[in-house]
C-alpha cells in the first residue's frame, strides 16, 4: 500500500507521520501539498496535526478550503482511508466528513500531556490489531479538542459503533476527572458511516517507539497495513 501525508500552511506534524510510517513501518509514502488534486496512487491519507493557517477563524476552517479538500472527499466516497489526528481531525469536522465539532478545552488553555484512551471498537481498518476495551496511553496537544454533538447525533454515533476510543483512566473508567478537554461523552476519536475516515485528538504518531515512552500509538498505523493485506 501506499500512504500520503498532507501538508497544509502550518501543519507541524506532518514530518512525525511520514517518518512513522517510512521509518517505523517501513511502508511507502509521500508528502502530499495542499494544492494537490490527483489522490489516485494513494490508499491511505493522512492529515496531521498542527495549525494549518494559523487556526484562523477556528481550527481547521480554511484548511478545509483549500484544493486538496475536494479531491479527499472523492477520496473518500470511493472507500478510500483518511485518518486525521488532532488539527486533521478538526479539519476533517469542518469539511463534514465528520460529524459534530470541536469546543476550546474546557479549562480554556493549551494541553500537552499522556493521556489514557479506552479502546471502544476493533471492528475497523484503524484498531482492527486492538483487544475490546483495551486502554492505551497516548498524548494530546491541543486547545480546541472538546469535542460537541447535539443528542441526536451522539445517539447515531452510539448506534452506528461510530465511537472508537474514549479518555479514561489506566483501568478504563469512565469520569470527569478523566477527561482532560471536556468532551462530550469522553469522546476522543470517531469514525464516519463508512468505516473509512477517522477522526482522533490524540497523537499516535507520538507514541509509536518505546524511546517516547508509549508505543500504543504505533498499533494504530499497523492496523491500517494489516487491513490491507486481509
Amino acid at each position: 500500500m501506499k500512504w500520503g501525508v498532507v501538508i497544509f500552511p502550518g501543519s507541524n506534524c506532518d514530518q512525525d507521520c511520514f517518518y512513522v510510517i517510512k521509518d517505523v513501518l517501513g511502508e511507502e509514502v509521500r508528502y502530499v501539498w495542499h494544492k494537490e488534486t490527483d489522490l489516485r496512487d494513494l490508499d491511505c491519507l493522512i492529515l496531521p496535526g498542527g495549525f494549518s493557517y494559523g487556526d484562523y477563524l477556528r481550527a481547521g476552517a480554511i484548511a478545509c478550503f483549500s484544493p486538496v479538500m475536494e479531491a479527499l472527499v472523492d477520496f473518500a466516497k470511493k472507500g478510500g482511508l483518511i485518518m486525521g489526528i488532532c488539527n486533521g481531525f478538526q479539519i476533517l469536522l469542518e469539511a463534514g466528513l465528520l460529524p459534530g465539532a470541536m469546543l476550546r478545552n474546557k479549562n480554556i488553555h493549551f494541553i500537552c500531556k499522556y493521556v489514557y484512551l479506552r479502546v471502544e471498537n476493533i471492528h475497523t481498518p484503524f484498531t482492527n490489531l486492538f483487544k475490546e476495551g483495551q486502554v492505551v496511553r497516548i498524548p494530546i496537544a491541543h486547545n480546541e479538542g472538546n469535542y460537541y454533538i447535539e443528542d441526536e447525533g451522539l445517539v447515531e454515533l452510539k448506534n452506528n459503533k461510530q465511537i472508537i476510543f474514549r479518555y479514561s483512566d489506566e483501568e478504563g473508567r469512565l469520569a470527569p476527572e478523566f477527561n482532560p478537554n471536556g468532551a462530550k461523552e469522553f469522546i476522543a476519536g470517531i469514525i464516519n458511516k463508512e468505516g473509512n475516515v477517522l477522526g482522533m485528538m490524540p497523537h499516535p504518531e507520538r507514541a509509536s517507539e518505546g524511546i517516547l515512552n508509549s508505543q500504543d500509538g504505533l498499533l494504530v498505523f499497523k492496523s491500517i497495513v494489516n487491513w490491507f493485506k486481509r
